[in-house]
């Protein structure tokens, strides 16, 4: 090992939190301390473009002089700063402008074939080109699952999917070299389409017709988040290979799935691929923080994962060592920070799980994870919350445990509150529902604790854009705790004679055995919000 040659960082600035400059300047320091030479800015319409007042509207985008100054600041540390931004799906930011439904396909994915979607498209680079001293470029064009489907089907019929994607991506390389990018992009597209939809296909033939459709200047990323098998990675790695295109691969440092990181499993999935890029001739790594469903994860919670992914790429396993230079990089001892991990291992070992987010917003009355509680009890993030408390002494990183010991402490109570409910009801047992309201009114001030916690971390890292999200979210989980509250109160003084809500079965999630942890990332699903509302 030891033979990668580019290991760079993603950091998502598009799910509601655009990063300060201050914050991404610490962030650059570290990883540039770690051995990274490379970062990311995933901005999907989070900057400003050329011609395009909507573009990013509202949405705190980075203006072109903050853009120029981070360039600035990473070069001047050894980093290269590479735009990563979107040119086909993955822009419903921009859709819910009247400016764009004209070059909208479905969904967040822009119409092809349209020369407006190229006049826009052309905006993004200008500013890309002129903020960027780096001509390396990210261009996306993931996940469009659906592109044809939807307004190009109604304009032009039913076509050929690959064929659209791959005049549509000629189209884009072409903007891409008038402004001298040299173009990468996920290659989950071209493997989807080609297989039936399936991305992972380890050792699969791929079409000749699908190599041929690539151009051979793009690089293509193969991104893999949640192997731990490096034999896995081979054999998607070889499937890439078939391509004549360079590839450059993508690990994860798992900051995605709420407001608690995940280092163990990212950092046993980031060893794992490591070793199987040196092996395989790959030497152009980057790993992914993204930020789904609202960014509640803090940027820097994820240090120990992007740390021991840097070491691994050294092929440095000395974990010793490597404890004592991470508490030098960051002055933060490595195992303090691994403890994070455990808000979301309540309610049993998960690899992947976060009971920490879906228990938090599942409705007390309407519960639908309430069986992923069961057999377990509060007192496990109670414990968890004290075992917080030594990281909230870090002068540089104590916020971020103050913002888990105060969502542990709200989950102490509510973890099983809505179990507990239920039972006392179907008991009749006006008494111990009296008792339990009592509990409804301390949720209530442990959720503004959390609330005032999470502000401060989020004004400490983002710009005020996006967190009007959390807003509704914590003001509406207040409000309703204080609603079922009211509702209990008044069944326990006679006023009235039954609460339907706590009369239906809850039954077991997604086929799951009661007392599993899951995970779900989706917080309008958990809080009983119809889709397409």
């Amino acid at each position: 090992m030891g033979n990668i040659r580019s290991l760079g960082v993603m950091v998502d600035c598009s799910r509601d939190a655009v990063y300060t400059v201050g914050a991404l300047k610490k962030y650059i320091s570290l990883l540039a301390k770690m051995g990274y030479n490379s970062l990311q800015l995933y901005t999907e319409d989070t900057y400003e473009a050329d011609g395009e007042p909507q573009f990013g509207y509202l949405r705190g985008r980075y203006s072109k002089a903050e853009l120029k100054e981070l360039d600035a600041y990473a070069k001047g540390v050894g980093i290269e700063l590479i735009p990563c931004i979107q040119t086909l799906a993955h822009l419903g930011g921009i859709t819910r402008w009247q400016e764009y439904g004209s070059i909208t396909d479905t969904g967040d994915i822009l119409l092809a074939g349209e020369e407006r979607t190229y006049e826009l498209i052309g905006h993004m680079f200008q500013t890309c080109a002129e903020c960027f001293t780096s001509r390396r470029i990210n261009i996306g064009m993931d996940e469009a699952h659906m592109v044809g489907l939807g307004a190009y089907l109604d304009k032009h019929g039913y076509r050929d999917r690959f064929a659209i994607l791959s005049e549509h991506l000629k189209r884009v390389c072409a903007i891409a070299g008038q402004y001298g990018f040299r173009p990468m992009m996920w290659s989950d597209m071209f493997f989807r389409l080609a297989n039936n939809g399936a991305y992972y296909c380890s050792g699969s033939e791929i079409p000749q017709s699908v190599i041929e459709a690539v151009p051979e200047n793009v690089e293509l990323i193969y991104w893999d988040y949640y192997s731990r098998d490096k034999a896995h990675y081979d054999g998607m790695i070889r499937a890439h290979q078939q391509f004549r295109n360079k590839l450059v691969f993508a690990g994860g440092a798992m900051s995605w799935i709420g407001f608690a990181p995940n280092n163990r499993f990212s950092i046993e999935a980031c060893r794992a691929a490591m070793q199987s890029c040196a092996e395989n001739g790959v030497d152009d790594v980057f790993i992914t923080c993204w930020k789904d469903d609202g960014a509640e994860c803090s940027l820097f919670a994820s240090l120990p994962a992007l740390f021991c992914a840097a070491e691994a790429a050294r092929g440095n396993a000395d974990e010793a060592a490597s404890e004592k230079k991470f508490r030098k990089i960051t002055g933060a001892d490595m195992r303090t920070f691994l403890a994070m991990d455990s808000v979301n291992l309540c309610g049993g070992e998960g690899g992947m799980n976060n009971p920490s987010k879906y228990m938090l917003y599942s409705d007390p009355f309407l519960g639908i994870f309430d069986k992923t509680a069961e057999g377990h009890g509060g007192e496990e993030f109670a414990a968890v919350g004290k075992a917080l408390k030594a990281g909230e002494k870090n002068a540089r990183f104590g916020y971020i445990f103050k913002t888990l010991a105060a969502l542990c402490d709200v989950l102490e109570i509510k973890y099983t509150l809505g179990i507990r409910t239920r039972e006392a009801y179907r008991r009749k047992d006006k008494d111990a529902l009296g008792a339990i309201a009592g509990e409804y009114k301390e949720l209530e001030k442990r959720l503004d604790k959390f609330y005032k916690r999470f502000a401060e971390q989020w004004e400490r890292e983002c710009k005020p854009n996006g967190f009007e999200k959390h807003d509704l979210r914590l003001g509406g989980l207040k409000q309703r705790v204080r609603h079922c509250r009211k509702r209990l109160r008044k069944y326990c003084a006679g006023e009235l004679r039954s609460l339907p809500e706590l009369e239906e079965e809850i039954l077991p999630f997604g086929g799951n055995a009661p007392g599993d942890s899951v995970c779900f990332n989706n917080w309008a699903t958990t809080a009983m919000i119809k889709p397409n509302m």
